[in-house]
């Protein structure tokens, strides 16, 4: 131990500066205090309750993964390096060692990021049935999700859209939180107060492919004293459209279920995952790709580009003829490949 974190303003710019030197494209931080009123399943303070603060580092979607969807030519890329990559290979890196620098000084830190695989609730924030109990009575049950965007929020690295995506102003909607949380008390960021990034024009809504954000109905949330508002998400229907899979219509023949490709899937079958979750077929077409194109045509980005991101009218697959061409082509021919992804 070498004294380095004495003084929480040094140490904030200590840690930013490792942060971004281990592979963050953005660094914030906030003190705990800001998860005042979270519901218990969400709130960190129960992992380590002498946390003093929250450390968001965000991670960017490279632009020319996604490229190949725009194109409509190469879609695992995204998957690859733009969803699995980050969440399973880069961000872990990231917080594991930048929590490792700060327990070299002394003070617990734990790392955090997209895997909660063990999480208590479900997508709508209900328990799970026959899961976990509480250890003790009153603690949460095990294990707690941490809101990464929200997170991301309160540590001022940008607002929350109407997609329920954090949107920052270099990057817009396309990151990836990582979180450490540390006992080590640093000086924290305000909450983005800077130009507005989301003015509710709705592009999410028109690309989703799934049609899973309302243009109507909306949640609202108080955080740290600011009021966030979002589009109400249809959860199960944006688990289908992620995976390019349109319901009730036909068979889309690796999957379990009753499904077909829908507009944006130009697969017969769902495609096998990539690492042990990407299989993002429809690109986040809405909440991440129009989104994008919307910010940069309206020049709120900070961070330009030499050429715009979208550079065509977005195509769609004809599936008019689905069932001809799968009786055409066999079932066993198209659905040579169900066996790599049983899900």
């Amino acid at each position: 131990m070498t004294g380095l974190f004495e003084n929480p303003k040094d140490a904030a710019g200590l840690v930013k500066k490792r942060a971004l030197e281990l592979g963050a494209d953005l660094v914030g931080i906030a003190p705990m205090s800001r998860f005042e009123g979270a519901p218990k399943q969400m709130d960190p303070r129960y992992i380590m309750p002498e946390a003093k603060s929250c450390i968001a580092v965000a991670f960017r979607v490279l632009r020319g993964s996604l490229r190949g969807i725009e194109e409509g030519t190469f879609f695992s890329n995204y998957s690859a390096m733009g969803y699995g990559g980050i969440t399973y290979v880069f961000m872990p890196l990231t917080v594991a060692n930048l929590a490792k620098y700060i327990e070299d000084e002394g003070y617990e830190a734990f790392p955090m990021g997209h895997q909660s695989d063990w999480r208590a609730i479900d997508n709508e924030g209900n328990l799970r049935t026959g899961f976990s109990k509480p250890v003790v009575p009153g603690k949460p049950c095990p294990d707690i999700m941490v809101h990464l965007r929200i997170a991301g929020y309160l540590c001022g690295l940008g607002e929350i859209g109407w997609s329920k995506m954090l949107i920052t102003p270099e990057f817009g909607p396309a990151v990836r939180i990582g979180l450490v949380f540390t006992e080590l008390e640093l000086e924290p960021d305000p909450i983005y107060e800077g130009p507005q990034l989301c003015n509710r024009c709705m592009a999410c809504t028109r690309a989703c492919p799934g049609s899973c954000i309302s243009r109507e109905k909306s949640v609202k949330v108080t955080v740290a004293g600011h009021e966030l508002e979002w589009g109400e998400i249809d959860t199960e229907g944006c688990d289908l459209a992620f995976r390019g899979a349109e319901e009730g219509k036909g068979t889309y023949l690796a999957g379990k279920d009753n499904y077909r490709p829908n507009h944006v899937s130009p697969f017969y079958h769902v495609p096998p995952k990539v690492y042990t979750a990407g299989k993002a077929v429809c690109g986040a077409g809405g909440c991440t790709r129009a989104c994008l194109a919307s910010l940069e045509a309206r020049g709120v980005l900070t961070r330009k580009m030499r050429k715009p991101f979208r550079r065509a009218t977005p195509w769609k697959v004809d599936w008019s003829n689905y069932e001809e061409e799968v009786k055409t082509l066999g079932p066993e021919t198209v659905g040579i490949n169900t066996k790599l992804d049983t899900d």
